[in-house]
């Protein structure tokens, strides 16, 4: 992800910003976990956007942020449009300093940081609205499942194309309202549900993992974590489609702002949310089906990582141990 035309250095830049991005999910997670099970959300948010943020500036890039916190009136950093990094390629940044925030301060499954990074132009801009989601994992048929099919379809299919009997093909959905006659046809049809409270992002990834015992996500969730999603699947050649859900015509004008002459209403194949060379990096707040969460000690902290590069399909499980006694886990 260099400017230079020696393929080499290339090689280089983009492995060592791909390792580099792990110091930086590592440090929101250990900020934030500072308010595991304490019941203050906002506080374990705060954290770990501040220490994002910081970490950010150790990173050799010339980033711009385009999935964040928010407006610039709204966040105060990692706001859209924030330029961040210490200098280098050109690149646009995506990121959930800590997705879940109730899941951490519930001290429940699921929360992580992430952190995404696309050359530039090589992200959806989504406005935050609610984006219509299906994903599965590699290795399947190009088109067996389709966001437009029914689910009953895209079951059987799936089911025929794994090999599996369709009692057990387990989809996971969010636990909300709105999905309730996604979980219904999903039962009626054979399959199984597994309902989440939060945390659509790492169950994206988590159907697109041999060993997460989940086989397709589904339904709708927040755009900009429809991106984060699909910059992870992209790195692990999974299959993703999305469509943005508006709720006026100021969404649907926002959008198209934002996206320039595309239709806001389209469906989203991957490449369109998330296109060129992508790294991806997430570390685990609390345990969940993806990652192990922090795990704090008397002289230390340990934590668990993913990173994953899309030029390579290489996707890596770090553990780090960090010493309090040189690293603290709330920033100064």
């Amino acid at each position: 992800m260099s400017d230079t035309t020696d393929p080499k250095q290339f090689v280089v830049s983009d492995r060592n910003l791909a390792l580099e991005l792990v110091r930086v999910t590592e440090a929101a997670a250990l900020a934030s976990s500072h308010w595991t099970g304490r019941g203050k959300k906002n506080d374990a948010d705060g954290a770990a956007v501040e220490a994002m943020r910081i970490a950010f500036d150790t990173v050799a890039i010339d980033g711009t942020v385009v999935i964040g916190e928010g407006e610039m009136d709204e966040a105060p950093m990692l706001y859209i449009g924030e330029k961040v990094g210490a200098g280098g390629p050109a690149m646009d940044i995506a990121v959930d300093p800590l997705e879940g925030t109730n899941l951490c301060a519930k001290d429940m499954p699921n929360a992580i940081t992430v952190v995404a990074l696309a050359e530039k132009g090589n992200f959806l801009h989504a406005p935050d609205v609610y984006m219509d989601k299906i994903v599965i994992g590699p290795n399947l048929p190009d088109g067996v499942v389709d966001l437009e099919s029914s689910i009953e379809n895209n079951l059987r299919n799936l089911a025929r194309a794994k090999g599996k009997d369709i009692a057990d093909i387990v989809l996971c959905t969010l636990d909300r309202e709105r999905h309730e006659e996604l979980i219904a046809k999903t039962r009626e049809a054979g399959a199984r549900v597994r309902l989440l409270s939060d945390g659509d992002v790492a169950a994206a990834i988590a159907a697109c993992m041999d060993n997460s015992q989940v086989d397709i996500y589904a339904g709708s969730g927040g755009a900009p974590e429809g991106v984060l999603a699909a910059a992870a699947v992209r790195c692990v050649e999974g299959q993703m489609q999305g469509r943005l859900l508006f709720e006026d015509d100021a969404q649907r004008d926002r959008a198209q702002k934002m996206n320039p002459g595309k239709d806001p209403d389209r469906k989203l194949g991957l490449h369109d949310m998330a296109a060129g060379s992508v790294l991806f990096s997430a570390t685990g707040v609390t345990s969940g089906t993806l990652l192990r969460g922090i795990r704090r000690l008397p002289t230390h902290a340990v934590t668990h990582s993913l990173v994953m590069r899309s030029k390579s399909g290489t996707v890596r499980f770090i553990e780090g141990h960090h010493n309090f006694g040189t690293k603290t886990w709330t920033p100064k």
